[in-house]
């Protein structure tokens, strides 16, 4: 069937009821701290103008998009763990992979935007302020969330002309491509490649801007003289490279493969990480390893105790 009346079944994580209502309790904490942590992030870099610069720009974007790309499927996700309906129809099912899908591509290539914005400072802090001016900022920023909406815009597309004639069953808590094109009943091979060779390119693109930018970082500050020198242009980027590990490791082994219809249970695994865990984490790792950041929550902190 290829029309808007078929209907699909979330099967998001089976088994009894008292594990659900476990994991249900522990995903929506979760959400609502990774929720609050970014909100926080975005208001305090608001609040505090000595944080109004290209750097902390960059994380307010992150931030907002950790909250749209959890929103994007964390919330159908509780409903059904709550037990809610766990359907969902064949026409919001692309939707709802289509914005989880871009604002992951967007992820990159803002990551990628930082990781250009750090080198440019560490290696070029003369000119620094002249090169990241609002014009390019503004052109890096809308660049990647430009990118990413518009990178995913074929495979979806190709996705959504599928036709399905068997089990209606998604193994997955949201709509994800492998175990939706699992489920059709015609070939899929020029979707996989399409899918994958996007992939490659989003991934590896990306990737090789910010592998690069970090090698003229970290010989850059391996010819600074002084060892306390070092340990302050390091700490400027410390807090983007720990974001990037743990973004890149899971994501790669999700979109870097030569099928998507393996190891859908090890695939579902790990986007529990990508949409929670991940989103929860960043905001604490920007306000842990950030001295700015840190002093800015400070003087909130003080300044509402004191009023």
């Amino acid at each position: 069937m290829r029309n808007g009346t078929h209907v699909f079944i979330l099967l998001s994580f089976p088994g009894h009821q008292y594990l659900k209502m476990s994991l249900f309790m522990l995903v929506f904490i979760m959400y609502i701290l990774a929720l609050f942590g970014n909100l926080s992030i975005m208001i305090l870099v608001r609040s505090h103008p000595q944080l109004h610069t290209p750097m902390y720009f960059f994380l307010c974007n992150l931030s907002f998009l950790e909250i749209w790309y959890s929103t994007a499927c964390v919330p159908r996700a509780l409903a059904v763990l709550l037990g809610g309906d766990p359907t969902i129809s064949f026409d919001n099912c692309p939707l709802q992979m289509y914005f989880v899908f871009s604002l992951g591509c967007t992820e990159y290539f803002l990551l990628a935007a930082v990781a250009y914005d750090h080198c440019l400072a560490i290696c070029f802090p003369l000119h620094y302020n002249s090169i990241m001016n609002c014009t390019l900022l503004t052109q890096l920023v809308f660049g990647s969330w430009f990118c990413g909406f518009l990178s995913i815009t074929i495979p979806t597309y190709m996705i959504s002309t599928l036709s399905f004639c068997g089990p209606n069953i998604i193994n997955h808590f949201f709509c994800d491509i492998a175990p939706w094109i699992v489920l059709s009943c015609t070939d899929t091979s020029l979707v996989e490649l399409v899918a994958f060779i996007i992939s490659f390119i989003v991934i590896l693109g990306s990737c090789t801007i910010t592998l690069v930018s970090y090698i003229y970082i970290i010989s850059t500050i391996l010819r600074i003289p002084s060892a306390m020198d070092q340990q302050k242009a390091f700490s400027t980027c410390s807090s983007h490279l720990t974001v990037v590990i743990i973004w890149y490791g899971s994501t790669i082994f999700l979109h870097i493969k030569p099928s998507i219809k393996n190891s859908l249970d090890l695939t579902k695994t790990v986007h529990v990480l990508n949409a929670i865990v991940t989103p929860l984490l960043n905001p604490f790792i920007y306000s842990l390893r950030n001295k700015e950041v840190k002093k800015a929550l400070k003087r909130t902190v003080q300044f509402k105790s004191w009023a």
